[in-house]
């Protein structure tokens, strides 16, 4: 008798007795309905032991939670080509008048570099999350060496009196000229200032504080002229150093690139914050009064990071809303905080915690690191688009290691990957728009160079190419004439090159 009759155990003689008795269908159908109740049995216990808690709800829950996020977050080409439109127009805006909110703030730079520029000239740089003291040697035909060294502004200065904060930049300038030999110097040492905040600039080393972002509280700078406050904090050190330039970091990463390529028209920040400058013909600035420029044209900063803080055009989500309210300045910076190195991460953030609150991610389990504002670092996400092991090891560590959620799955981990290239994609596009809209206003779309300066473009994984993707969509063939070329430190370097030219 073959084994497999033997399944049946104590079904077996009932079968034998059904079929010597002449009741053999009888006999069949009820081994054969037993054999069926076995099975399905068995069949049950082990889907259950491989698909614990129902993970087939869970899986189609997963479908749908990205499919809504994928259509928040996805910028159509559509979408992109009104947001150009409706840039331009606010561009023309701000030239014509001020109080718009596109800002366009004359710089006072009205010369393109030739190249040509020597000496040796101090450099500070006050960005949003470290302060950089530079040396710049300009050796004429293009050429620079560069000796400088950062310093970290921790939250506790950027929400300090602003005595206290400039005092800071005044003792790093000390500390590093010290380490240069140059601290005994008998003449009084030029320097550019580059402070990436809005200013109201009325002189090439002149300029008021509008508001702060990136983080930045400081107390007693706002609507206060702060080369007199660096100055200030400079004769309390007993530091001999004439601030002959006032740059934005826009500003200064234009001019530093236009030294070694005369093709550049357009500086961009894609960093911590985010910012554009370029050349505009001054008959295109009906607001300017300040009297007749020789060059007939000057840079303006665009201060892009307050683009439709009035939500006609952004693909504003209600994960934007709720970092935008919780933020130190709601309502202002609208295009900053989606496309930013400092608001990534918070907006990933925020979907986390809404995915763990419904139980579609983690279990519903939190921890106390990520219920922490800004606590998933934007890093975080360029570390997670980089993971391609099969099990997102990476992400793993990310999560559990440095995040401290309890346990995660493979199945939460793609979620959060996907979470990341969403948020990602969208701010990549939405730079590439601004930077269509630039260049579209002052006519290159038959060639121009773009000096892009700052981590997301240096650092965050396919970031300049999916970019490039959108240009392509807006421009079609044109936008191979656009180079977006990246410019690394060039805002330290174009404050010393504006310092070394001003007339003061």
């Amino acid at each position: 008798m073959s084994s497999h009759w033997l399944d049946g155990n104590s079904k077996l003689p009932l079968f034998l007795f059904g079929f010597t008795t002449g009741i053999a269908v009888t006999a069949i159908v009820r081994f054969l309905a037993n054999q069926a109740d076995t099975l399905r049995r068995r069949t049950a216990n082990t889907t259950a032991a491989v698909f614990p808690n129902n993970v087939h709800q869970t899986q189609n829950s997963h479908v749908e939670t990205l499919a809504n996020l994928e259509k928040e977050f996805t910028v159509t080409s559509a979408m992109l080509q009104r947001i150009v439109k409706h840039f331009v127009a606010e561009m023309r805006k701000g030239l014509s008048s001020d109080g718009n909110t596109l800002k366009m703030i004359p710089s006072y730079v009205v010369n393109r570099p030739s190249g040509d520029e020597s000496g040796v000239i101090l450099a500070v740089d006050m960005g949003g999350t470290n302060f950089r003291v530079c040396e710049v040697t300009l050796e004429g035909q293009g050429r620079v060496r560069i000796r400088q060294k950062k310093f970290t502004i921790t939250d506790e200065l950027k929400n300090s009196p602003g005595k206290k904060l400039f005092d800071f930049f005044a003792d790093c300038v000390y500390k590093f000229l010290e380490e240069i030999g140059q601290l005994s110097s008998v003449e009084p040492l030029k320097m550019g200032f580059t402070f990436s905040f809005p200013v109201q600039q009325t002189a090439i080393n002149k300029g008021t504080l509008m508001h702060w972002n990136k983080g930045f509280t400081s107390s007693n700078v706002e609507g206060i002229e702060v080369v007199q406050l660096l100055g200030d904090a400079f004769k309390r050190k007993g530091l001999r150093i004439n601030v002959n330039a006032l740059v934005n970091d826009t500003v200064g990463t234009l001019m530093a690139h236009a030294y070694t390529d005369p093709q550049t028209h357009v500086g961009v920040i894609l960093g911590t914050g985010t910012n554009a400058a370029y050349f505009e013909p001054m008959d295109r600035i009906p607001k300017w009064n300040g009297g007749n420029v020789t060059s007939g044209e000057m840079v303006i900063n665009t201060e892009w990071g307050a683009f439709d803080n009035e939500q006609v055009v952004l693909p504003v989500t209600k994960y934007d809303q709720r970092l935008d309210r919780a933020s130190p300045n709601p309502n202002f910076q609208i295009f900053e905080k989606m496309l930013s190195g400092m608001y990534l991460g918070e907006i990933v953030r925020h979907i986390v915690l809404e995915l763990i609150s419904t139980g579609e991610l983690f279990k519903g389990q939190n921890s106390t690191e990520l219920k922490q504002t800004y606590s998933f670092e934007t890093a975080f996400m360029s570390r997670i688009e980089r993971d391609h092991t099969n099990e997102l090891s990476d992400t793993k560590a990310v999560l559990e290691d440095l995040l401290k959620i309890p346990s995660t799955n493979i199945g939460d981990r793609r979620i959060i990957k996907r979470i990341c290239e969403l948020v990602g994609i969208r701010s990549a596009r939405l730079s590439a728009a601004g930077i269509v809209a630039v260049v579209t206003k002052i006519n290159r779309l038959d060639g121009c160079t773009i000096a892009i300066d700052g981590s997301l473009f240096e650092h965050y994984p396919h970031y300049a190419n999916r970019m490039r993707d959108a240009l392509r969509e807006l421009l079609g063939l044109t936008a191979e004439n656009i180079i977006l070329e990246q410019a690394r430190d060039g805002s330290g370097q174009g404050a010393a090159l504006i310092a070394a030219t001003a007339n003061n």
